[in-house]
């Protein structure tokens, strides 16, 4: 993901993980008042029924004991309830039903008698009151009991007061405030997203100029500088940073390409060196031999002194002919474009060869295009002297070339059935002076190259050894 995609989800992210967490809270927050609220709800009524228990223990005539619980409250548990409008329920201090304010009660078993864990609980309570909390129904029931006492907090009874919480308020309130929050986190979710949109925007605009600076880098050209206006301090630094590179790189490309001319001629030099001294070295030796044999009254010094110089001119021309071709090479005659017909200028080309196996093929009879014709020619004649020097111990050679519009670009191909080039050569097909032929200087592919890159053209070829090669060139019409 992009750097201002994660801006953009992260600010959304923490929007609506802050809602969510927000919501939980308050979600969490009325629970917990819920609770409270019912709590002290129970402990409110269940100490207003103690004070109205205690009241009727000191109206009455009855004396305050557990044998005569029954009598004392046999119509007031009735007005006590109607007055706290709660039921409540009496119990001995064995757990056994002494009276109850519900006017149709059933004697079933679990209320007549209480549980001997909730005994052992009200017994062993420090504060003499145990609470039992269960779920009935789908709601929460809770269930208190403590000790009735006489004058001297004698106990002489237990009070059972049983509380179901109703929320359906609380819960409709719960509701009503979270479809409001959520109105407000909708909106502050839209603007979130606006902010995200234009912030990431914001800090990833300069970003993103130097990312598409960086993309256009050439190692090969000189490279533009970045230029942003109002940067924050950490753009700039990085702007800085790669506007000094620029620098370093451009004055690191000089260098470079001096060093690599100044390598390139002395590595010329080198083979033409080389070059001219295989012809001198014969031509020593010729002038050497005919100095000692020379005789003048010889009958046949006529027809030695031919052969002599016969051998001396063959020397020469080929020290002629390494010469052209260094000077071919070194300075390219400029381009005198004309508009011709590349199938004719093809051609013409091929006459020179007196090889039968050379055939030419063309999609079109005349395609027209605005090039160099004794370029031209050189680069078909070029490929074809390859092509030639490449099918000598082949059975039955074959060289086909063609010649075939592709819209804008016309396409010269030369394809042979030859022993290929292997792939430890291939890298250094094109370079100066490589050559794997034990004559030549290797210039040949490297002019081709050449004049075809002036052209703004493209040459690549393909080849598997023992079958054959085939050379591709495009020049723009």
């Amino acid at each position: 993901m992009s750097l201002r995609s994660r801006i953009f989800i992260t600010m959304i992210l923490l929007v609506v993980i802050a809602s969510v967490l927000i919501a939980g809270v308050t979600i969490y927050q009325y629970r917990e008042q819920n609770k409270d609220y019912h709590q002290n709800k129970l402990e409110r009524k269940e100490a207003q029924i103690k004070q109205s228990i205690e009241y009727a223990l000191k109206e009455t005539t009855y004396p305050p004991t557990t044998a005569y619980l029954g009598l004392i409250f046999k119509d007031a548990i009735y007005q006590i309830a109607d007055v706290q409008n709660v039921n409540f329920n009496i119990y001995d201090l064995e757990g056994q039903l002494i009276k109850s304010s519900r006017p149709q009660f059933n004697n079933d078993s679990i209320t007549i008698c209480l549980d001997p864990v909730i005994l052992n609980q009200l017994n062993e309570s420090v504060t003499k009151r145990y609470v039992e909390k269960n779920a009935a129904a789908g709601d929460n029931y809770q269930a208190s009991y403590t000790y009735i006492t006489d004058r001297k907090y004698k106990p002489i009874g237990i009070l059972n007061f049983p509380y179901f919480e109703d929320n359906t308020f609380n819960d409709k309130e719960l509701r009503e405030f979270l479809w409001r929050l959520s109105g407000v986190y909708l909106l502050m979710l839209l603007i979130a997203i606006a902010l995200a949109f234009f912030v990431s925007k914001y800090i990833t605009r300069s970003l993103q100029t130097i990312s598409d600076k960086l993309t256009e880098t050439n190692l090969t050209k000189r490279n533009e500088k970045i230029i942003i206006e109002d940067p924050s301090e950490e753009i700039a630094k990085l702007v800085d940073s790669y506007n000094g590179m620029i620098d370093e790189l451009e004055q690191s490309l000089a260098k470079l390409a001096r060093s690599e001319r100044e390598q390139a001629w002395r590595e010329m030099a080198k083979q033409v060196a080389h070059e001219i001294k295989n012809p001198l070295t014969p031509m020593r030796l010729s002038v050497q031999s005919f100095e000692r044999k020379f005789d003048p009254d010889d009958p046949n010094i006529r027809t030695k002194v031919a052969e002599y110089s016969k051998t001396l001119i063959q020397q020469i021309d080929t020290m002629s002919s390494i010469a052209s071709a260094f000077s071919n090479f070194a300075e390219m005659p400029a381009q005198q474009n004309e508009t011709l017909d590349v199938v004719k200028i093809v051609k013409l080309a091929l006459d020179i060869f007196n090889e039968n196996y050379i055939h030419f093929i063309a999609d079109e009879e005349e395609i027209i295009a605005k090039l160099d014709r004794t370029q031209l020619i050189r680069v078909v004649t070029n490929l074809v002297k390859n092509a030639i020097q490449a099918v000598p111990d082949v059975e039955s050679p074959r060289i086909l070339v063609s010649v075939v519009s592709e819209g804008e670009v016309v396409k010269i191909a030369v394809a042979d059935n030859g022993i290929g080039i292997s792939d430890e050569f291939k890298d250094k097909v094109f370079e100066p002076k490589f050559t794997t032929k034990s004559s030549g200087m290797g210039l040949g592919l490297g002019m081709v190259k050449n004049i075809v890159e002036t052209y703004k053209g493209s040459i690549e070829f393909t080849s598997q050894p023992g079958k054959g090669t085939v050379f591709t060139v495009r020049l723009p019409k």
